[in-house]
């Protein structure tokens, strides 16, 4: 398929990165690209929809991914999956020999796994410039279900109309769903038998870099995983804690042990990014030294340093978010010239155990099965389309309320520059029109 055609169709059909910011699939596309990599890793804990699906829809998500690598001209494709992934590796290697460029790349069981930099360098061996993205050294990432999406787009037109989600935590049947974009949180969950205890919370997202959100919050293109947790958890006592306070404890009992900068995914390979200096700093008041404040830019937010590597449970990551949304509010950029210095010799020694982790986290009870039911959850009355699914420019509703609509129809076209359709998830009549959603309810 050549990659005009590719791109077109991965744009009209709403194709994003199923998981994390939902990168436009399309705006990848690369004739630049050596290699492209299937992102099997599964960053967070607790999650497994990703190996699930793969398992279960080995050849659609092959093709798929095979497709791609032929169309931006790569000379092999890479399937990067965490090693204990046994019965998924198995279906893989059933099929691999319809695939002769395309091989299995086993990883670690360590976080994090799968962001894209690391995965990256896991698979070739080179690192991503601080700042810069997998292109720039010829790579392409994609996870398996944006290839799942993209298959069903390539061979029959077919938009993303619906979502995978897991649901887990404190509910009767864990499980993961497909469920149309625009119901609410709160009846995701209730195809999982609702939440088992009074006092609780959603969480989205995995346990290291989810957050906290509302019932009635809409699922969309990038929703992965809905946990019903505890209010009272450790996860969510340290999500709701206030900056400022955070920055007062490390001033009080930050002790510059380095753990944080030790342990830091992205200082291992080279980055310039050092917790430790950007915790003195605050803690100190000094800027003597202005790049250890614009070296947050280089901060992937993994929560390493605060979840995991830190004796005295302070959050350098949640000061590192403050000091960058304060550089680009005074509109400071990252510089361009900044380049890794040589991967740390210690990095392997440094890697980050899941189980470990998740003992850690104290999420081990949530550890448990959550199967796959891959055909879509149907009869919901009402779905609110987001118009702003993915990174770039949100998508221009083109229906207006009254609308008959079908599922699958644009309901917002993309808009200029980086940006996407986005189309029904149900049948019904338009009943609200506005600058974040279309309301979209069943005829009475």
């Amino acid at each position: 398929m050549e990659l005009s055609a590719l791109s077109t169709v991965l744009r009209e059909n709403g194709i994003v990165g199923a998981g994390g910011a939902g990168f436009p699939s399309y705006a990848k596309l690369n004739p630049k690209a050596e290699v492209v990599l299937l992102n099997c890793a599964e960053c967070e804990p607790l999650l497994e929809l990703h190996k699930q699906l793969l398992q279960q829809c080995t050849k659609e998500v092959l093709d798929a991914f095979d497709i791609v690598r032929q169309s931006v001209g790569a000379k092999e494709g890479k399937i990067c999956i965490k090693s204990h992934y046994e019965s998924t590796i198995a279906a893989i290697e059933g099929v691999l020999p319809d695939y002769p460029n395309l091989s299995v790349c086993r990883l670690d069981s360590v976080y994090p796994a799968g962001d894209e930099v690391v995965t990256a360098y896991c698979a070739t061996g080179k690192v991503v410039r601080p700042g810069g993205i997998p292109i720039e050294i010829g790579v392409i990432v994609y996870n398996v279900e944006t290839m799942y999406n993209a298959y069903y787009a390539i061979n029959g037109s077919t938009p993303v109309t619906s979502k995978l989600i897991t649901v887990s935590g404190k509910v009767k049947t864990p499980k993961t769903v497909r469920v149309p974009l625009g119901i609410t949180l709160r009846e995701v969950v209730s195809l999982a038998g609702g939440p088992t205890i009074d006092d609780y919370t959603y969480w989205v997202g995995g346990p290291m870099m989810g957050l906290e959100q509302k019932p009635t919050d809409l699922v969309k293109k990038t929703t992965n995983s809905v946990f019903v947790f505890p209010k009272d958890h450790g996860l969510l006592r340290r999500a709701r804690s206030e900056v400022t306070i955070e920055a007062a404890r490390a001033a009080a009992s930050c002790c510059q042990c380095q753990l944080c900068t030790d342990l830091c995914p992205r200082h291992n390979l080279g980055h310039p990014i050092q917790p430790h200096l950007i915790m003195r700093a605050t803690a100190c008041g000094r800027i003597n030294n202005p790049a250890d404040f614009t070296n947050a830019f280089y901060c992937s937010s993994c929560g390493v340093c605060e979840n995991y590597a830190c004796p005295q449970g302070l959050s350098p990551r949640k000061i590192i978010q403050k000091v960058k949304a304060g550089l680009r509010a005074a509109g400071v950029r990252p510089s361009p010239d900044v380049k890794a210095a040589p991967v740390s010799p210690l990095r392997d020694y440094r890697e980050v155990p899941i189980d470990r982790l998740i003992a850690r986290l104290g999420v081990s009870e949530y550890e448990v099965s959550a199967p796959l039911e891959n055909e879509e959850v149907t009869g919901f009355r009402c779905v609110r389309i987001v118009l702003s699914q993915h990174i770039g420019a949100p998508a221009k509703a083109v229906v207006k309320v009254g609308d008959e609509v079908k599922k699958g129809q644009i309901v917002a076209e993309a808009a200029q520059g980086l940006s996407v359709n986005v189309h029904a998830s149900i049948d019904g009549i338009v009943t609200e029109v506005n600058d974040l959603y279309v309301e979209i309810k069943v005829k009475a």
